[in-house]
């Protein structure tokens, strides 16, 4: 049992472990949505977008955050703007758009030397070398998700079920859908360092799923994904300590298997309720 406990006693591993759940809950929150809005490939996108994004800053000499945050922020309005004008399906816009972002980046990459020593360790994260700064920015973008989420349930609620009668109704569909995308694209670059451009795409999408199979109930869906993505970051920074392996795959894996458990075990009813469109709102 005393082998257990044996990583807590570092510090690096503490904060690792902290912001593994903490990522993993904000991966849980915002994946309701997008697993919901059946927008699952846009979360691997805009992980492909922010990579371009990083690159960038670090050729041109610009803070991370900034440089890469503006970046997926923009790539995430532009693929909703071409998406909603109906020129082409959002897939297309998706793959059009972060697909460039991540060639440039790559391009970068083989180009600048800085951009090779900036960027190599977003593509499968960097947990273990967090510092109090990547704390801050996962807890502070956390928080600012759950009021977003806390105050604009309602309008966020109708617009994803039952888009056109919501616009009817007078809601600006069209700035709630920038504002889960901006929203996603910000989640995405907080997780991105932590996680990996490979890996940030999964914590997305399988809390919600897992949840979803287990209620029909959207209120419940969210804080339920939440628990699941935070117990995945928990339990899976743990078991890469013992098993020595990669951190954000270890977080992956152990959704992977939470979700191959839950789909056995509730069976013909969990699939209905992947398949099915329509969800209870009330918790």
């Amino acid at each position: 049992m005393d082998g257990f406990w044996e990583p807590f006693r570092f510090e690096f591993f503490r904060h690792g472990l902290l912001v593994a759940t903490v990522a993993g809950a904000l991966c849980g929150l915002v994946g309701t949505f997008v697993v919901l809005r059946r927008m699952s490939y846009i979360g691997h996108g805009l992980s492909h977008a922010v990579f371009g994004g990083a690159a960038v800053a670090a050729v041109v000499g610009v803070d991370f955050f900034l440089g890469a945050g503006a970046w997926g922020i923009a790539s995430a309005l532009l693929i909703g703007r071409v998406a909603r004008r109906g020129v082409i399906g959002s897939d297309a816009a998706i793959g059009v758009v972060t697909t460039a972002s991540f060639a440039l980046g790559l391009a970068l990459f083989g180009l600048y030397g800085q951009a090779r020593q900036s960027t190599e360790a977003l593509l499968f994260g960097s947990i273990l070398g967090v510092d109090e700064t990547d704390i801050a920015v996962v807890v502070g973008v956390t928080v600012a998700t759950v009021l977003v989420v806390a105050l604009g349930y309602r309008p966020l609620l109708f617009s994803t079920f039952d888009p056109e009668v919501a616009a009817v109704s007078g809601l600006r569909v069209d700035r709630l859908d920038a504002l889960l995308m901006v929203v996603l694209a910000v989640a995405i670059l907080a997780t991105t360092q932590v996680l990996g451009v490979v890996l940030v795409a999964a914590t997305l999408v399988i809390p919600a799923t897992v949840a979803r199979m287990l209620t029909n109930r959207f209120a419940r869906m969210l804080w339920l994904s939440t628990v699941i993505g935070a117990a995945c970051g928990f339990v899976g920074m743990v078991a890469s300590y013992h098993l020595d392996i990669s951190s954000g795959a270890a977080v992956v894996l152990v959704g992977a298997a939470l979700f191959t458990v839950v789909f056995a075990a509730t069976g013909a009813r969990g699939r209905r309720r992947l398949g099915a469109r329509r969800i209870e709102p009330a918790a």
